[in-house]
């Protein structure tokens, strides 16, 4: 497979003054005046199952008219955002309520899964998108529920915007730090979802990598040992390359994965927590990866943020190299012979026994590094 490439920065990246393109969210930082009512809430939620939220004290010294209407006041047809919200939507909660969420959330095209008025997995993942990328709320602070101050906010007038000007026809837009993607054509927005990416920490597990992965060009699937780091770097990459239906490769398990830096690819996975979980690539629900190949073509940008530098300040840095397990054991047993293969820490030289039959020539082969 071939690496990615670096792209010349220029319209498309920082302004001028320093400040980064449009932001995410066009009222995004609204939502912080939010938070004290939201960890309320949360509280309440614990004891009560139903929960009135006050926003008198957040708020603003100006006038404001509340959006608010109570149910009887809203006529049949009448938009979905007429509607308040009585009570605290819990995992499993079924009903009307629950519906218009899903669907309020699609309207803004933070894909719940299907319309069925039950909030199960699919929807708790799109709520946790929400949170986190227009309320700005952190991943400690981001809750499993829908709150009436939560759907107050997915009432609001909300509007994702890319962060830089296209720079293909469609991009990516990765935002590890919220654990967030969004897919724009053009400056439209077609897609937001919940990730899960690298967790940062160095791993060594027994990998099965299949034919046409990185580390194996065989043809059929290979078991080993890696040792690498989970890390998704930031930075400006493009799309390159794709496998359809389940692979498995050195960085894990993976559904339709499509590739833009080395083995780092978007792929489903049938686990996609609130944390960072992965051995760096993005992951997605399952569902979402269904339909998320044909959103993108090659060479399509994709733009990662990591929260510390903007991607024009990084390129498109590689993630850290893999690197053979020196303590992968591979044991095969059968009926009457065990046969047990360790890989050297360090390369060693054993003197053959002294019989008739000279030793075999030794043969090295060396892996190309994958992320």
């Amino acid at each position: 497979m071939s690496a990615p490439f670096d792209p010349p920065t220029g319209p498309a990246g920082p302004h001028a003054d320093g400040e980064p393109g449009a932001g995410s969210v066009s009222r995004g930082s609204r939502w912080v005046r939010w938070r004290p009512a939201i960890l309320a809430s949360v509280l309440l939620a614990g004891a009560l199952s139903a929960v009135t939220v006050s926003q008198m004290a957040e708020s603003p010294a100006t006038t404001t008219t509340s959006t608010t209407v109570p149910t009887e006041a809203c006529p049949p047809g009448s938009p979905i955002t007429c509607h308040p919200l009585t009570r605290v939507i819990r995992d499993g909660d079924r009903g009307e309520d629950v519906k218009r969420i899903q669907q309020r959330l699609r309207d803004l095209h933070f894909d719940p899964g299907r319309i069925d008025g039950i909030f199960g997995g699919d929807t708790r993942m799109a709520v946790w998108a929400f949170q986190s990328l227009v309320m700005e709320m952190s991943r400690d602070t981001v809750v499993d529920f829908v709150t009436p101050v939560i759907w107050d906010a997915m009432r609001d007038d909300v509007a994702i915007i890319p962060r830089r000007q296209p720079g293909s026809p469609t991009h990516l837009e990765i935002y590890l730090p919220e654990q967030v993607m969004a897919v724009f054509k053009g400056t439209e927005v077609l897609l937001v979802t919940h990730i899960s990416s690298g967790t940062g920490q160095v791993w060594c597990e027994e990998v099965t990598i299949d034919p046409g992965e990185e580390g194996n060009t065989t043809r059929e699937p290979i078991k080993t040992g890696i040792c690498g780091e989970a890390v998704t770097p930031g930075g400006i990459y493009y799309f390159y390359n794709r496998k359809y239906g389940l692979r498995e490769s050195k960085l894990g398990t993976m559904w339709n994965p499509v590739y833009f830096n080395f083995g780092i690819a978007v792929h489903g996975a049938m686990q996609v927590p609130k944390e960072p979980a992965s051995h760096g690539c993005i992951r997605i629900p399952i569902f979402i990866s269904e339909y998320f190949p044909a959103m993108v073509r090659y060479n399509d940008r994709v733009y990662v943020w990591d929260g510390k530098k903007e991607p024009e300040e990084y390129g498109s840095q590689p993630p850290p190299w893999d690197r053979p397990d020196p303590n992968y054991t591979t044991t095969t047993t059968s009926s009457s012979t065990t046969t047990s293969t360790t890989i050297p820490r360090f390369p060693t030289t054993v003197k053959p026994a002294p019989t008739g039959v000279a030793p075999p020539a030794q043969t090295t082969t060396t892996s190309p590094p994958a992320g």
